[in-house]
């Protein structure tokens, strides 16, 4: 399914109609809460592990937004060690720029497939659907990503894309669709997680023997040395990183770094924030290109993609500070209950309803409806690593979309009458007067339209049976008068 600008799929429904569906599904729920509950735990055992965590939560902030002031500058440093390292470096404005680059370097290797490591700025840009479209097989590795491809499916977590599938339902994908896509699922096939493991890996050994061409993210990039850090838990991005002969990565400009005293802060912060690990099984990091050793062609795609424009806004840049844990999906009540297909794109959770927004455009609907998709409980800004307030990001994309909207023509109505009768001190009066006079006629339910909706899931306020300004003539006019009398 392609997608716009912002990593939201083309053609999908605003996030209130598509959570009002997914929350009646009971297995989907059941496997989210099971799963999120579990990360979670594991999680907050792992980070009381460290006395220093909030130290370590404030550094990592700082270096974001430190590195976020001078981008431009670490950018231009990145380039220029990548560059000595013997790779080549290409700026990509938009998702269309970085589709077309990628195309290109591919078809220049003379490949017809590539093999990919688990990429959310590959699925923003619709890398594969692109690929597609030219002919260009792309086979994803990630064990999750690799059931969403196999089950035609849209990922739909950060960390484990396959969240909402259980393991009967993962065998029974293996077993209809992995013939379709290269070497069968065994006869034999359990759902065990050992089993179903091997059968992933038996699948994809012959991709990655033949591939010619890996297009891969990166989790960090180190300015210093032009260094490209991608972390996994599963070696298939070791597999990617190491085989192929060319070897293209698509980053996002926010995932920069300035040294690596400051990737060490990340490399503590990442692991325990989203697999609830003391380090990641696979840290893989190269520098260019080595005669004999890795990859023969480098080439790095830094992709803009919005990201310059949300730097723009002081409040909403706070964003791309996200190093993609997936810690604020674990403990989001609305994602347990909703799950991600609901937010409409790559991004889901608390990150996504702030981040697609931004990086496409707030008016759009879908994307309109994120910012709404939250109770601001603030959980997720309790277990971000880097201390993203999302929050009041929440509030201030919320503002936008109000501004931006004209709103509904009842809704005009009743903002125009509120604003003459508020400018009218006696006519409001009249109108309290008679509204309390009236209170047993009140309905606990407005019939029609928005209004209704509004409703549905609110209680109207009931009525007192006297106007506040008749009270307090009531009860203090006298106190007011000795006041005046006492002062003279």
């Amino acid at each position: 399914m392609s997608t716009n600008s912002g990593g939201v799929y083309v053609g999908m429904p605003a996030f209130p109609e598509a959570a009002r569906a997914s929350t009646h599904d009971a297995q989907l729920r059941s496997n989210l809460r099971h799963a999120t509950h579990t990360i979670r735990d594991r999680r907050a055992r792992a980070v009381a592990e460290l006395e220093d965590w909030p130290q370590l939560r404030e550094a990592g902030k700082r270096i974001k937004d430190q590195t976020l002031r001078h981008l431009d500058r670490y950018l231009l440093e990145l380039e220029e060690k990548v560059t000595a390292a013997g790779g080549t470096v290409h700026w990509a404005a938009d998702a269309a720029e970085a589709n077309r680059i990628v195309t290109s370097l591919v078809q220049a290797a003379g490949a017809s497939e590539v093999v990919k490591v688990k990429s959310m700025a590959t699925q923003e840009i619709g890398l594969n659907e692109a690929l597609e479209a030219e002919g260009i097989a792309a086979y994803e590795t990630d064990l999750a990503e690799l059931i969403v491809q196999l089950g035609e499916d849209r990922p739909s977590h950060i960390l484990v894309p396959a969240i909402h599938r259980n393991r009967r339902e993962i065998r029974e994908i293996f077993t209809e669709k992995m013939a379709e896509y290269g070497r069968p699922a065994p006869a034999d096939l359990t759902d065990r997680p050992a089993d179903l493991a091997e059968a992933a890996r038996l699948h994809l050994r012959e991709k990655f023997l033949r591939a010619k061409v890996a297009v891969s993210g990166a989790n960090f990039m180190v300015a210093e040395t032009g260094t490209m850090v991608v972390v996994e838990s599963e070696g298939n991005g070791r597999m990617c990183l190491t085989l192929p002969e060319t070897l293209i990565s698509v980053v996002g400009i926010e995932k920069i770094v300035p040294t690596w005293q400051d990737l060490e802060v990340f490399l503590q912060l990442l692991p325990r924030s989203s697999t609830a690990e003391r380090m990641n099984p696979y840290t893989t990091m190269w520098t260019g290109t080595h005669e004999g050793d890795g990859p023969k062609e480098f080439h790095l795609v830094l992709l803009d993609n919005g990201r310059t424009a949300t730097l723009a806004d002081e409040v909403g840049r706070q964003a791309l500070r996200c190093i993609r844990c997936s810690a604020c999906l674990n403990v989001c009540p609305v994602y347990e209950r909703a799950g991600g297909h609901a937010y409409g794109g790559v991004y889901p959770g608390p990150i996504g309803a702030i981040l697609a927004p931004q990086l496409a455009d707030v008016t759009g609907t879908v994307e309109a409806s994120l910012p709404f998709a939250s109770s601001l409980c603030g959980a997720c800004y309790e277990v971000c690593p880097v201390a993203i307030d999302i929050p009041e990001v929440l509030v201030h994309l919320r503002e936008q979309v109000v501004e931006n909207a004209s709103g509904h023509r009842a809704e005009r109505a009743g903002f125009t009458a509120a604003t003459w009768l508020l400018d009218h001190p006696g006519a409001l009066a009249a109108a309290e007067r008679v509204a309390a006079k009236t209170r047993a006629l009140h309905p606990r339910r407005l019939p029609l339209g928005p209004a209704k909706a509004w409703s549905d899931r609110r209680d109207l306020p009931e009525f007192p049976a006297k106007p506040f300004r008749d009270w307090w003539k009531a009860n203090h006019a006298s106190d007011v008068g000795d006041e005046h009398e006492e002062q003279r």
